[in-house]
């Protein structure tokens, strides 16, 4: 298995799920997994993996995408930036001896851009799509990006949905998240099979009891701030949906929790928003807020802060783009709407109704348990692995 990350400890969407299908499929298979790491101190986690691996390499990438390097090999050669950031001489040499050397049955490549390490080999290769990362871009370019550098980053997202498109290609099983990613990615590769392995939840994890939360309300968002959807959806949250909130509710609160929080946003903090970047356990974050509110525009992402907070009960408001493939009902499990002015009259309506929120939380908790386990998940997985191995 090879990842563009260390797959712990679970900090991000993408870790957690790695992380997860690891420890699960480990019961039926032996894994030897290579991931980037961006630091020698991430080692000191490969211990917790090791109960899961029988072999684990790591290989060092630049600690900021923008190096140098990056830039000067993105602009002339043809690998999109994204390619480049994660590409790395050693561990795509170390592949091609490991693969020479051991027997193995299959390649799991999480993310197509991991992919340029593997070399041409008759060994199966499966791989899993977290985000369909042309569609995310492209939204950044169109929405954020400085107008005088879009000509420049559409080059990018052209070179992006090349080679993205082409390795899906050339893989022998490819994966996605959920059936609106596979609708994307057989809009651009027409005749596309694709598997959907959905993320799950560790129930058992997030059964813990909710707080009383009768007292002051809290809203709550959580996300890792270096993908480009929560820094977008953050800043539509406090410039839109929070001061409406506010206005109607006095003594309600606002509560930011996330990596890699950029400095404008930390800026905001103050008397009535709590901004933290490091929670000892994530379920704190859930089980003491009133409401879950994620004003989601931009495709891509994982959803598992959603599952998350469904898990533990906490009411979700949110986007269509931000329930998209979670197959959930508006008014059954969460409260759905696509005009940001009305997304704060949904979150307050939660806050004034004790009996809608805890519906909401219970039906909520409910679906995750029926459909979003992580064992589910690798099972699944483990019957798509021997189809591959089959030649199914």
């Amino acid at each position: 298995m090879l990842t563009p990350y260390l797959p712990f400890p679970p900090s991000s969407g993408g870790q957690t799920r790695s992380y997860n299908l690891i420890k699960n499929l480990s019961k039926k298979h032996e894994i030897t997994l290579f991931s980037l790491i961006k630091d020698d101190e991430e080692k000191k986690h490969i211990k917790e993996l090791e109960r899961y691996c029988s072999k684990i390499k790591v290989f060092k990438r630049s600690k900021t995408p923008w190096t140098l390097r990056n830039v000067f090999l993105t602009g002339f050669g043809p690998y999109p930036f994204l390619v480049i950031r994660n590409l790395v001489s050693e561990e795509k040499t170390a592949v091609g001896e490991e693969l020479a050397k051991e027997k193995y049955d299959l390649i799991h490549a999480e993310t197509f851009y991991v992919m340029p390490h593997i070399p041409k080999t008759d060994i199966p290769i499966l791989m899993v799509e977290q985000t369909i990362e042309y569609s995310v871009y492209k939204h950044f370019v169109e929405d954020q990006a400085p107008f005088w550098l879009r000509p420049l980053l559409w080059i990018d997202v052209l070179k992006l949905k090349f080679w993205e498109t082409k390795i899906w290609k050339k893989a022998d099983k490819v994966v996605a998240m959920s059936e609106s990613d596979r609708k994307a990615m057989v809009d651009l590769v027409p005749g596309l099979k694709i598997e959907i392995v959905p993320n799950g939840i560790d129930v058992e994890f997030f059964s813990k009891g909710r707080s009383d939360t009768s007292g002051s309300p809290k809203v709550l968002y959580v996300g890792n701030f270096k993908w480009l959807q929560n820094v977008e959806a953050v800043k539509i949250l406090l410039d839109k949906v929070w001061p409406e909130i506010k206005s109607k509710i006095g003594n309600v609160s606002l509560w930011i929790v996330g990596m890699n929080i950029p400095d404008d946003i930390k800026g905001q903090a103050g008397p009535d928003i709590k901004i933290t970047e490091a929670i000892p356990d994530i379920r704190d974050a859930y089980l003491n807020s009133s409401v879950l509110v994620t004003p989601i525009k931009g495709p891509g992402g994982t959803r598992l802060k959603i599952l998350e907070a469904m898990a533990s009960a906490l009411p979700v408001v949110t986007t269509s783009v931000g329930a998209e493939g979670l197959e959930v009902t508006s008014g059954k499990q969460v409260l759905i709407s696509d005009h940001i002015d009305k997304l704060a009259g949904l979150a307050i309506g939660v806050i004034e109704d004790p009996n809608l929120a805890k519906r909401l939380g219970e039906n909520a908790r409910k679906f995750v348990i029926e459909r979003y386990r992580w064992q589910l998940s690798a099972d699944h997985l483990d019957k798509i692995y021997k189809e591959a191995v089959k030649g199914g």
